[in-house]
């Protein structure tokens, strides 16, 4: 304030601003919020992610907790994964793991086996070399350890022609166990450093009796797996066609599988805690335990869309059928192996899942291919797509500390026999459909308990409603 006395200017020190500082005119904004109400949001979470699975899986009830699969019935020879023990130079094969050769998966002698397995010597090839070529004797049983080995043959017309990939666990030369003479039928050609556990002939021979017993039972097997059979190795429908007159017609009937798989309903479940005093007292302007409940939701459905994908017992990556497993070609996922993979799950095939990282792998050797995919549109939502087909982002598949994911593909639905989630609802205190919250009571430290329980599973109705494209490697320089 500035006084005027006889032209003299006097100011009022009161008047002025700290420090200097001119004087304010109004109410400063941290004083008024002194008197505000401020503007809240609900509870954020940075672990909710789109749960595009739980999304895209057809959900079937399963009114008595338990589905079952009745297939007709199919003749499994045994075309799975070897596993190992031992570290990378000196790997040494798992004796059960042997019943994944064709042949030996109902072989129950483990002495013969852990001998067997130690017939095995270790070889390492580097990327290039010549592991096996096409028309020599094939007098040797190789199991894949580590790396990549390509196949190739010759085509009608002179050309090369890719055979496929193999890679940890795979296996080729099984004929050597029953005593077939023949030759390789593909070049085998190590595309990264590989390490392979080689079985000959005379180290067969130096069984003795045991390599005898090993003939045997593969003799055996081999009489059972002769029956007639279509191209899925079910027990063939025999039908005629073409015919004219009037010929025998065949007899026939469908044939089932004597023990059908049954998938029970998994759970996953936590007890929620709320003290009596916040929900009774701090339930403006959200209420409380609802924001606790919805959470806790939340993080169960991750933890479901998780077990959906990596559990061991019905987990899609631990239930595609060994033949649907195939590998890339160089590392990176390429659009050849996208459509590699869409040859795995060719009738109707519904929509990829990945990693968001192998996405961004897929789009980066689109573009260097000068390849720019269309999007499409699903639930008013834009995701890429490959041949028309969603590949909508999963952070759920693991990746490897090599830097290594998978790529899946589902057909879905069960009229389509395909990949299907399973619930059960109408369930007591139901909160969502397959999701209930029941009260547990209040304790005598004044703490109300909820016990929140999710039931879910999954089934894969025939073989190949899944395909997966293992070793898929990421951030691989170009």
């Amino acid at each position: 304030m500035r006084l005027a006395v006889r032209g003299v200017t006097v100011t009022d020190p009161a008047a002025a601003g700290l420090d200097g500082e001119p004087a304010r005119l109004s109410l400063t904004t941290a004083a008024a919020r002194v008197l505000s109400t401020t503007t809240k949001s609900v509870p954020q979470m940075q672990g909710i992610t789109s749960r595009w699975l739980l999304r895209v899986l057809p959900w079937v009830e399963a009114p008595g907790g338990t589905y079952r699969v009745n297939r007709r019935l199919r003749h499994v020879i045994g075309d799975g994964r070897v596993s190992f023990v031992g570290d990378r130079d000196d790997p040494r094969v798992v004796p059960e793991e042997l019943r994944e050769l064709a042949g030996l998966r109902d072989f129950d002698d483990l002495p013969a086996l852990a001998a067997l397995a130690g017939r095995f010597t270790v070889h390492r090839y580097q990327a290039g070399e010549t592991i096996a070529e096409a028309g020599q004797p094939a007098d040797r049983l190789l199991l894949i350890a580590h790396g990549k080995v390509r196949r190739t043959g010759v085509g009608p017309y002179g050309d090369p022609t890719e055979l496929g990939v193999l890679a940890d666990g795979d296996h080729v030369g099984d004929a050597l166990l029953a005593g077939a003479e023949g030759t390789w039928d593909a070049t085998l050609t190590a595309t990264t450093a590989c390490v392979v556990l080689t079985l000959d002939r005379p180290a067969l021979a130096g069984l003795n009796g045991g390599a005898d017993a090993l003939r045997e039972h593969l003799r055996r097997s081999l009489a059972a797996t002769a029956r007639p059979r279509n191209t899925y190795g079910e027990a063939a429908i025999d039908v005629a066609a073409g015919h004219q007159g009037e010929p025998g017609l065949p007899s026939t009937y469908v044939a089932y599988e004597p023990h059908p798989r049954e998938y029970e309903l998994s759970v996953a479940q936590t007890v929620l805690r709320v003290h009596t005093r916040v929900a009774d007292l701090y339930n403006q302007p959200m209420n409380q335990v609802e924001q606790q409940l919805r959470l806790t939701i939340e993080a169960l459905r991750e933890r479901q869309e998780h077990e959906l994908v990596n559990n061991r017992d019905f987990g899609l990556l631990h239930n595609a059928d060994p033949a649907q497993r195939i590998n890339t070609r160089t590392g990176p996922p390429t659009p050849d192996d996208l459509d590699e993979l869409l040859a795995t799950v060719w009738k109707r095939p519904g929509v990829f899942l990945a990693h968001p990282r192998a996405i961004a792998a897929f789009g980066n050797e689109c573009s260097r291919r000068g390849i720019y995919p269309h999007g499409i549109d699903i639930g008013g939502h834009k995701v890429p797509a490959w041949r028309g087909i969603p590949v909508l982002p999963c952070n759920k598949i693991p990746i490897s500390p090599g830097r290594t994911t998978s790529i899946v593909l589902l057909r879905t639905g069960e009229s389509h026999q395909g990949v299907i989630g399973l619930r059960q609802t109408g369930l007591p205190d139901e909160y969502e459909p397959g999701l209930s919250v029941r009260f547990m009571g209040i304790s005598e430290k004044a703490i109300t308990s909820y016990l929140v329980s999710a039931y879910y599973s999954a089934a894969v109705l025939v073989p190949d409603a899944l395909g997966v494209l293992d070793n898929v490697e990421l951030g691989r320089a170009s």
